[in-house]
């Protein structure tokens, strides 16, 4: 039986699970939830996952929600081709991932608020401060310089070939790297762009990600219209 997987664009979780499915070429049913209308909190949707978000994984009688433990799933699914076949590569794997989750993501998202309302969108309670996001961004800016430097000479983030380190890190750097593109002056105050030339590192990783097979249909097609694509 075929896998359903419900995601919505741009959603940096919902990207995760499309990235490990493309490269992972598994079959899936590709079932698009329009936030604007609402479709994340149909009764319909939230029988699946009470929690009203995306993404939520289908296959057969399971009905799995929660980015990462879906790319852990899909990881059995596939014989460890996402976290690795030995102890020492899964450990390596989640290892990054607990690193991005504890240490980079709440400080990131503070970050992306920040430019995201800078760059159109109306302010709201989690807007925060110019001092909150410049607090936010020294943090941001330490973690990925570190990052940076560990990429130096490396191809992936764990190893020799796509894992789900790269799955569950990539979609929220390039939705930084997108938000600072649509700010740029205030990005450029927290010391964030331009930002390849501040974290060069990264350069090589984003362009492998960005030419593998099927990359290309998880891009988000919001991105794609608003760019006039």
């Amino acid at each position: 039986m075929t896998m359903s997987l419900y995601w919505a664009s741009g959603s940096p979780n919902a990207w995760r699970v499309l990235l490990a499915l493309e490269v992972l070429r598994l079959s899936f049913e590709s079932n698009f939830i329009e936030l604007s209308k609402r479709q994340h909190k149909t009764p319909d949707f939230l029988a699946m996952n009470p929690r009203g978000k995306v993404p939520v994984l289908r296959d057969g009688d399971l009905v799995l929600y929660e980015s990462l433990a879906i790319l852990a799933y899909l990881d059995r699914v596939s014989n460890g081709a996402l976290y690795g076949k030995t102890p020492r590569e899964v450990a390596t794997t989640s290892r990054i991932i607990n690193e991005f989750e504890c240490y980079l993501r709440e400080p990131l998202a503070v970050v992306l608020r920040h430019l995201l309302a800078i760059g159109g969108a109306p302010p709201t309670a989690l807007t925060p401060t110019p001092q909150q996001a410049e607090t936010a961004s020294e943090t941001v800016r330490a973690e990925l310089r570190a990052l940076s430097q560990r990429m130096e000479g490396a191809q992936w983030l764990a190893g020799d070939r796509f894992s789900a380190a790269d799955a569950a890190v990539y979609p929220y750097l390039r939705l930084l790297a997108r938000a600072i593109s649509k700010a740029d002056g205030r990005a450029r105050e927290l010391s964030l762009s331009p930002f390849f030339d501040a974290f060069p590192g990264l350069t090589g990783w984003f362009a492998r990600i960005e030419q593998l097979p099927g990359y290309d249909r998880t891009y988000p097609p919001h991105w794609r219209t608003a760019d006039g694509q």
